[in-house]
């Protein structure tokens, strides 16, 4: 078969991977690189990626990707150490002991807090798919528990949407991230940054007569006498990884929009380390970024001869055009950085980083076949209730398949 795919994210890059070689492919990825959100900057000698990452202990997909390719030797753990910047303060909430010095919650509220997490995984989140999650927050835990620790969550990840945002995802967030030792959480990360992991996939498509396309944005579909065309091209089957309504715009069937938000990510290189040894820093006082996410306190900065920091912002429809100059200037004051003490910034925006997970958001997931075209992606099943590496590998290699059978079976 010859087969279009469209877009070189993981998951694409993932469904040509497993069509090889008893297919022809080819791939189309609008930007210079592949990878999408996965995507990396080289900076002097070393890569780091765009936007922050990481994987958990319980990504099976993803580690046996990685083996197939060659890369079980680049796969470390780490700890992942995390805490909230509130009142002007940093509060570490990585151990026991530093959760229980936490001023912003009573010994009850930890009490409940700590129970609540450790039931988690066992509450059915389907059954929360309805449910807003700040409302389940407040009647399960109280409201100095929503506001004091579960809405800098919220906000930092999905900012002026975490109101219409639904329980299910954020109980998938506490039971993926319940995966804690005394000391932090345990995270995944690859020698020399996920960008081998990009890297050799190109390399196995290409060695396996794959053809991948850069710089190439597909700008029409339509459906043909023995298949479906893309920019006037006839293929037997085409994979989408682009947002549903994306592909609605260019020709493709009409499928109900899926919500999404953008992602404006600003990594800095810095002179020295600035959070206190944490990781993950979600910010509770106002701020023009959700998340201070301190690279070099998960990964050692010898291995990039400085310290490397994220600054994290979601946004719908359009950024302010100074947004990365706003982000600095409050990092520089917040954190008592001089600007001289920045070696690099890059600004990444993506206005379709990833699904909002919005109540009743299980409803409006779409099969992999519609009409003739398959999809797959953020939005597809593997990615709910969280999107992650994981579930975008799987929805890779799962619409893959599902193409692979219809053939087969001698359907459209």
């Amino acid at each position: 078969m010859k087969i279009g795919i469209i877009g070189g994210g993981l998951t694409g890059l993932v469904a040509a991977h497993a069509l090889l070689p008893e297919n022809e492919i080819d791939l189309f990825e609008k930007m210079p690189y592949l990878g999408g959100c996965l995507s990396s900057y080289k900076i002097d000698e070393y890569w780091i990626e765009r936007y922050y990452h990481h994987c958990f202990s319980d990504d099976n997909s993803l580690f046996a990707l990685i083996g197939e390719l060659g890369l079980k030797d680049h796969l470390e753990w780490r700890r992942g150490t995390t805490g909230y910047f509130a009142g002007g303060t940093i509060y570490p909430l990585s151990t026991p002991m530093e959760i229980l010095k936490y001023p912003e919650l009573s010994l009850l509220d930890k009490a409940r807090l700590a129970l609540f997490t450790f039931r988690a995984k066992r509450i059915d989140i389907t059954s929360l798919d309805d449910v807003p999650a700040d409302l389940y927050i407040i009647n399960t835990l109280g409201k100095n528990i929503y506001y004091s620790f579960f809405e800098p969550l919220l906000k930092s990840k999905f900012g002026e949407h975490r109101n219409v945002v639904s329980a299910a995802w954020l109980l998938s967030r506490v039971a993926i991230r319940s995966n804690r030792g005394i000391s932090g959480e345990r995270l995944g990360y690859l020698r020399g940054g996920f960008h081998i992991l990009v890297d050799s996939l190109e390399q196995s498509i290409e060695s396996q007569g794959g053809k991948i396309h850069k710089h190439h944005k597909v700008t029409a579909v339509k459906p043909g006498n023995n298949g479906w065309e893309l920019d006037g091209s006839v293929y037997d089957a085409i994979i989408s990884t682009i947002p549903p309504q994306e592909l609605t715009r260019i020709g493709g069937p009409d499928m109900p929009t899926i919500p999404y938000q953008g992602a404006a990510c600003l990594a800095l290189g810095v002179k020295r380390e600035v959070t206190e040894g944490i990781y993950w820093l979600n910010m509770k006082d106002p701020a023009p970024y959700g998340a201070v996410v301190a690279h070099t306190n998960f990964i050692p900065s010898e291995r990039y001869g400085e310290h490397i920091v994220y600054l994290a912002s979601y946004f719908s429809g359009t950024i302010q055009a100074d947004l990365s100059e706003r982000m600095i200037d409050d990092f520089c004051s917040r954190f008592s950085v001089m600007r001289d003490e920045i070696t690099w910034h890059r600004l990444a925006v993506d206005p379709f980083a990833g699904p909002i997970y919005t109540t009743g958001y299980r409803s409006l997931i779409p099969a992999y076949e519609q009409n003739g075209i398959y999809i797959a992606g953020m939005f597809s099943s593997p990615n709910y209730p969280e999107r992650s590496m994981e579930g975008s590998i799987r929805a890779g290699y799962e619409v893959a398949k599902c193409v692979t059978a219809e053939k087969t079976h001698g359907k459209p």
